[in-house]
């Protein structure tokens, strides 16, 4: 009988198959941890997979084992990124009208205690812009479905009043993707002088109010 075959007639016990799955799992977790701090202060192109492998005290070829290139790591620490915010806040799923923003303020109070996540996301998502970067379309298409989320959500918000043109509301969608994320590098820069939550709540009720004339009650 070959190997193959003494292999499938003593097959190794469960508890151990799980065991490496569980090992296999959390290397995962720790490379992805690790990549993240990596690119958040070194940026994706002078982060490299050496460092990481050194942080989770393993070798190259070992983290390449695990994600097969350096840019399907960054897109799985991306996707790692937003998995964390709905872990962390406990939904699983983006509320609807109203609800949305005041989500957002809560995503803002959460990411001031964890200034490495933010670090991460704010210069990946500036160096994305560059030529032939890998995570280009992972934020082009995170942006377009940002855009239609908020639309959708500020249209509900104005049902009740005069409902603003479709460039005023795709606008305002684009204001506050901007607001948050112009908001996020101020407070990486000087977090005593921004206050996250409340800013990122200033500006959302603002951009509400211009559009619905103050008529609906205020996110914070």
């Amino acid at each position: 009988m070959t190997e193959a075959g003494e292999s499938l007639a003593n097959p190794p016990p469960i508890g151990k198959v799980s065991m490496r799955q569980k090992r296999s799992v959390q290397r995962r977790l720790d490379i992805l941890r690790a990549a993240m701090g990596i690119f958040g202060r070194r940026g994706y192109q002078r982060g490299s997979l050496i460092e990481i492998a050194e942080v989770v005290g393993m070798t190259h070829a070992g983290i390449l084992h695990h994600f097969g290139s350096k840019d399907e790591l960054l897109i799985e620490v991306l996707r790692y990124r937003d998995q964390a915010d709905f872990e962390e806040l406990d939904v699983d799923h983006l509320p609807e009208g109203l609800g949305l923003f005041a989500h957002l303020v809560r995503t803002a109070r959460l990411n001031a205690t964890r200034p490495g996540i933010v670090q991460s996301y704010a210069v990946l998502s500036a160096e994305s812009v560059t030529d032939d970067h890998p995570a280009q379309e992972w934020f082009r298409a995170r942006f377009a479905g940002l855009r239609v989320i908020l639309a959708d959500a500020l249209r509900e918000v104005c049902e009740a009043g005069t409902m603003p043109d479709e460039e005023e509301i795709r606008a305002a969608a684009s204001v506050i993707i901007g607001l948050m994320d112009g908001l996020q590098i101020q407070w990486l820069l000087d977090q005593n002088s921004v206050d996250l939550a409340y800013t990122t709540a200033l500006g959302i009720n603002a951009v509400l109010a211009s559009l619905t004339g103050g008529a609906v009650t205020k996110v914070e």
